[in-house]
C-alpha cells in the first residue's frame, strides 16, 4: 500500500513538472510590458546572407541594394561562405563579396565580415565539396589558409569595421559541423590578429551557453537572441527568459556591455525552408508575426547591449517583393533612422 502511494505521488510530481514546463514553453507569452521602441540612431543593423537570399528565390544583388537604399541600413553583417569563395582548392573568387563591400562603402555603411569554418545560416558549416571528407587535421589546416586569404583580401577595406571569426564556434548541438575545438579557435584568432589589428567578434548562443569561454578570447562578444524556436520533439517552444537574463549572464562572464552586441536577433519565423517559399502559408505565424517582431525588438533594447543585428532581412524582402505582405519591411524601415 505504501509502495503504491509513493508511486502515485511520484507520478503526480512528474505530471505537475510536465504541465509547468508545458505552460512555460508552449502556452505563456513573453512580450515586454511596454513597446516603446526607443533607441539611439545606429543601434540596429542586419545580417545579409547572399546564399540564403538565393535559396528563397531572390535576386541577391537586388535584395542587397534594397537593404542599403530602401531600408537605409548603416550596419551589415555579411557571412563569407567558404564553398562560395573556394570552389576549387586554392582558387579564390571574392567578386560577389567585393560587390557588397564596395556598395556598402559608397553609402558609408559599416560591415562586420563573418568568416571561418562555421558561419551564419544553416547548415552552419559551408564546406566546399572538395573539403567535405577531409581528415580534421587537414581540414583545420585548410581553414587557416582560407582565413589568411580572406583577411589578406579585405584588410585594406575601410568599411570593414570588425572581423567576426566563426559563428557560435563552440555550439555542438546545432548545425552540421565537426565537434568544436576551443584550442583551434584560439589558433584561428591568433592568425587573424597577427595579420590585422581590427577588433574580433566571437559569438555564442544566447540560450544554450554560459559565454565564459567565448568572452575570454573575444575583443567584442556577440550573443544570439531567439524567442520562439522549433524542436522536432516538442514543436514550437517559447524561451521564458526575461531581458535581465542576458545581463545576468554577461555579469557572470565579466562581459562589459559596451563591448557586447546582439549579433543575431530573431526577426523571422522558424520554419522549414520549403514552407517559406509558399507565400500563402500562414504556418510561419506560429513562431513569428508583426507583434512578435516588435516585441523582439523591444526585448533586445531592454537587454542594454550596445548594438543589435536583426536576423531575417531576406525574409522581410521576400514577403514584400512577392506582394503578399509588406508590413515587416515597412516596420523594419522605422528601425534605421
Amino acid at each position: 500500500m505504501k509502495k503504491r502511494r509513493k508511486i502515485f505521488i511520484l507520478l503526480g510530481i512528474i505530471i505537475l513538472v510536465f504541465l509547468f514546463f508545458l505552460y512555460i514553453f508552449k502556452i505563456a507569452k513573453y512580450y515586454p510590458r511596454e513597446i516603446k521602441l526607443e533607441h539611439e540612431p545606429g543601434f540596429f543593423g542586419i545580417t545579409y546572407s547572399k546564399k540564403y537570399a538565393q535559396e528563397i528565390g531572390l535576386d541577391w544583388q537586388e535584395a542587397y541594394l534594397a537593404m542599403l537604399d530602401d531600408l537605409g541600413v548603416k550596419k551589415i553583417r555579411i557571412p563569407v561562405y567558404w564553398d562560395d569563395i573556394e570552389k576549387d582548392p586554392s582558387v579564390f573568387d571574392f567578386s560577389d563579396y567585393d560587390f557588397m563591400i564596395k556598395e556598402a562603402e559608397k553609402r558609408e555603411v559599416d560591415v562586420i565580415l563573418n568568416f571561418g569554418m562555421r558561419v551564419a545560416r544553416w547548415p552552419e558549416c559551408h564546406f566546399p565539396l572538395w573539403a567535405e571528407d577531409l581528415e580534421i587535421s587537414y581540414l583545420q589546416e585548410r581553414t587557416l589558409k582560407m582565413l589568411e586569404t580572406v583577411v589578406e583580401h579585405f584588410k585594406d577595406e575601410p568599411t570593414v569595421l570588425y572581423w567576426q571569426l566563426e559563428n557560435e564556434p563552440l555550439l555542438d548541438s546545432f548545425g552540421l559541423c565537426p565537434k568544436s575545438d576551443y584550442e583551434f579557435l584560439k589558433k584561428e584568432l591568433e592568425l587573424v590578429k597577427k595579420m590585422d589589428d581590427r577588433l574580433v567578434v566571437i559569438s555564442a548562443t544566447g540560450e544554450l551557453s554560459f559565454w565564459n569561454k567565448e568572452s575570454k578570447v573575444a575583443d567584442i562578444f556577440g550573443t544570439t537572441m531567439y524567442r520562439v524556436v522549433h524542436n522536432p520533439f516538442l514543436g514550437y517552444i517559447k524561451y521564458p527568459y526575461p531581458s535581465s537574463f542576458y545581463r545576468f549572464k554577461a555579469n557572470l562572464a565579466n562581459i562589459n556591455l559596451d563591448r557586447a552586441m546582439v549579433i543575431e536577433l530573431q526577426a523571422e519565423p522558424w520554419i522549414p525552408k520549403e514552407d517559406i517559399a509558399n507565400i500563402y502559408d500562414l504556418k510561419y505565424q506560429k513562431s513569428f508575426n508583426l507583434q512578435q517582431f516588435k516585441a523582439n525588438v523591444q526585448f533586445a533594447i531592454n537587454t542594454g547591449f550596445s548594438e543589435v543585428y536583426l536576423w531575417g532581412a531576406e525574409w522581410w524582402y521576400f514577403k514584400y517583393k512577392l506582394g503578399e505582405n509588406s508590413q515587416y519591411w515597412d516596420f523594419a524601415k522605422t528601425l534605421f533612422p
